[in-house]
């Protein structure tokens, strides 16, 4: 029987399994998807499927610089206790690696690590461990030279936040403060070009509103024009210069712009990124006195 992609896709929902098990799976039970899944639980590999409702957004953030390249790659756990393993470090360390190799998230979860895909890898420690873990994203930056930086680090290149910074130019210690900026700072983007225009749209809107509100319980209203022409674009400057890497105020220095400490280190800012552990996933809140009444039944 002609295994389809759909039939692998179909168990790897159901199972939880890995691309490669769920068609082997598949092939060793003639395509009896039941069979398939019977299969899987024989050999251990359905067992992620019951944690995988699990919400995962403890873990790690994984660094690794080569030559002009940098990776940062964000694995999640689904508590911290887990990431503080040091079997499960170990796998960060090897799957951030693999990263180097590759240029974005679905070519890493195909990459090799210790002879099997990253995907499988994940599974395995899912099945040992207990835990739902996800390689949820990676990102690349290149340069003349990248500097990396790890805040609250749990072992060598990984913790809770990962930096990395691509220049132009040698790096003659600048980059490591550049990356300790960010990770203070959180920057939304290097420049004003690199801005997403909606989030700038929204802000002009939010400045427009409030200044409008303002301007209409105020003992002494100004002219339209002033606050379209004044008041506003003076706010959107400032959102400008606190949200944009090159404009901020330069933590080690902040009689300067980050901007201005690149060019006297020699060097232009190519890029960056900032990577924290967990961001934009909602993490569910347990009653902890309703936990214990549900597991007494």
């Amino acid at each position: 029987m002609t295994i389809t992609a759909a039939m692998v896709k179909e168990l790897r929902e159901s199972t939880g399994a890995g691309m490669m098990d769920a068609k082997k799976a598949l092939t060793e039970t003639n395509g009896d998807m039941e069979a398939a899944v019977d299969w899987l639980r024989t050999k251990g590999l359905a067992k992620a499927a019951k944690k995988a409702d699990r919400v995962a957004a403890e873990g790690l953030v994984g660094v690794a610089v080569a030559g002009g390249k940098g990776v940062a790659v964000e694995i999640n756990s689904e508590t911290d206790f887990v990431a503080k393993n040091a079997e499960f470090q170990g796998m960060v360390g090897a799957i951030t690696n693999a990263a180097l190799g590759v240029s974005d998230v679905a070519a890493l979860r195909a990459a090799d690590v210790a002879g099997k895909p990253v995907e499988t890898v994940l599974t395995d420690a899912i099945a040992k461990i207990g835990e739902n873990m996800t390689l949820r994203r990676m990102d690349v930056v290149e340069g003349e030279s990248v500097a990396a930086y790890v805040h609250n680090a749990a072992a060598d290149g990984m913790g809770k936040i990962g930096v990395l910074v691509a220049l132009k130019g040698a790096d003659n210690g600048i980059g490591k403060q550049l990356a300790m900026h960010i990770a203070a700072t959180s920057p939304l983007a290097l420049n004003e070009a690199a801005l997403d225009p909606a989030v700038v749209e929204r802000e002009r809107a939010v400045q427009t509103q409030k200044a409008l509100e303002e301007n209409a319980s105020s003992d002494k209203p100004k002219p339209e024009a002033v606050i379209q022409n004044n008041i506003i674009p003076g706010r959107m400057k400032k959102f400008l210069e606190e949200n944009t890497l090159v404009n901020q105020k330069f933590v080690m220095n902040p009689d300067i712009t980050v901007a201005q400490a690149a060019s006297e280190a020699g060097v232009e800012i190519l890029g960056f990124v900032r990577m924290g552990v967990g961001e934009g996933i909602e993490k569910k809140e347990e009653n902890f006195a309703e936990e214990v009444a549900k597991m007494q039944g």
